[in-house]
């Protein structure tokens, strides 16, 4: 393993003082599966208050970010490197922290209360890898394994049970069986969470290669955290233009989307309303009308209490609202969503648009994929010649319409009324044609 060379000199220094220092957990992992360097995350036999002093010495920068927990950040060359004393754990009581920590002088004891084996490993240039748990040979076969006893590192912090899902998606590795079996027995745990931290981990899953599979295999679990989504694991869609239930297209819309968190997002929750809407036709055709402002509102609630950004907030609830709205491809007016939403919700309309047709049934959406993806090439080339869409981009601004006798809330009226004249290129956006117009 190679490491920076500021990590190195923080191991090193910590070592002349004659403590043990590694270089610890993921940064490891990311090494030994010849993945791009992140945070490198240092443990080490020295307490704070001698860690502290040390980096002093050497005029390091510190940052005490949890004492308590023993832990402090050194800043070296604007790089921060945290470093922790080998602790082990007190008793968990809410199944997400210890009530205590306690100092230890032995790695093992600290790599011990690690939560899977590919993250229990440690590294310096004088001892080479530490691994005690196997993490390495369960790298080379793809599995996800608890350290020691799934069980009880789930009932520890069952944080870690999305923490293995994400780590199943992103890595595409399989979910180690008694590691599994402990993650259903303890799954109910998540509800003592806080959902801000579910959320974390739930977008890093939603972006990997392998998310399709997780969201299935352990649709339960998805199903604790948003329970909203559960009346669709076997709603049926009986309905030529689909081939899989409500939750199956829904996996399937995840999969095709960008790795984009919002668009993925979006595609996780655009169907939730599809359950409570759904109706079927004397000849047993399913349908779902309008289950996309049903589903916005749905989601409002399941993104609130993920306490999300107002920007993934307003974006995704958008998004889903409208998804309906991009059906008829013909029918689209490319400067008219622009001058309704605006460009970035726009673009991202129509992606999360094909995003849904390739879950549907493939011999239906051929002509659709193609026409959206035409749009995308329309609305790239209005923006880069300058179009006039938004009432910013008009030749004429409220002091033209002043000088011309417009008060109050009229001249915001008469703005977005020649707007529209504009995108619908009834109007040149020329001011003196406007002013005529006006006049």
């Amino acid at each position: 393993m190679k490491l920076s060379a500021n990590a190195e000199k923080l191991i090193n220094l910590l070592s002349e003082n004659g403590y043990k220092a590694y270089a610890v957990g993921g940064c490891v992992r990311d090494d030994l599966l010849g993945m791009p360097e992140k945070d490198i995350d240092i443990t080490t036999s020295a307490k704070p208050e001698s860690v502290e002093e040390i980096l002093k010495q050497n005029k390091i920068k510190v940052i005490e970010t949890g004492l308590k927990h023993g832990t402090v950040t050194a800043v070296l060359y604007g790089e921060p490197y945290e470093i922790t004393t080998f602790r082990k754990d007190g008793e968990y009581k809410d199944n997400r922290r210890p009530e205590s920590v306690d100092f230890v002088d032995d790695v093992k004891e600290d790599l011990s209360r690690r939560d899977f084996t590919i993250n229990a490993m440690a590294y310096n240039h004088n001892e080479g890898l530490i691994d005690l748990f196997g993490g390495k040979t369960d790298l080379e076969h793809r599995i996800i394994r608890a350290v020691g006893n799934a069980d009880l590192r789930f009932k520890e912090d069952a944080l870690r049970i999305m923490r293995a899902l994400r780590f199943s998606a992103t890595l595409c590795f399989a979910i180690e069986e008694n590691t599994k079996k402990a993650i259903f027995e303890n799954m109910h745990l998540l509800e003592n969470i806080a959902y801000e931290r579910i959320f974390t981990e739930l977008k890093k899953l939603l972006v990997g290669d392998n998310a399709m599979q997780v969201l299935d295999e352990y649709r339960e679990v998805i199903g604790v955290i948003i329970p909203e989504l559960k009346p669709a694991f076997d709603c049926v869609q009986n309905n030529p233009w689909h081939i899989y239930n409500v939750y199956g297209h829904i996996i399937h819309a995840v999969d095709s989307a960008p790795t984009d968190e919002i668009i993925r997002l979006t595609m996780l929750l655009h169907d939730i309303g599809k359950p409570s809407v759904k109706t079927t036709d004397e000849k047993g055709i399913d349908h779902f009308k309008f289950h996309a402002p049903v589903g916005a509102d749905i989601a409002k609630k399941v993104l609130k209490r993920f306490k999300v950004s107002n920007e993934i907030y307003d974006k995704v609830t958008t998004l889903i609202r409208y998804h309906q709205g991009v059906e008829n491809v013909d029918d689209i007016r490319v400067k008219r969503w622009l001058a309704k939403i605006g460009e970035d919700y726009t673009r991202a309309l129509f992606k999360v648009r094909i995003s849904d047709l390739l879950a549907h049934n493939p011999e239906k959406i051929g002509y659709e994929v193609e026409k959206i993806n035409e749009l995308l090439q329309e609305l790239e080339a209005i923006v880069a010649a300058g179009e006039a869409f938004k009432i910013s981009d008009l030749a004429v601004n409220g002091n033209d319409l002043i000088a011309l006798g417009y008060t109050g809330k009229t001249i915001g009226e008469k703005l977005k009324e020649i707007l529209m004249l504009v995108v619908d290129n009834k109007l040149a956006n020329d001011k003196d044609k406007i002013i005529a117009y006006l006049k």
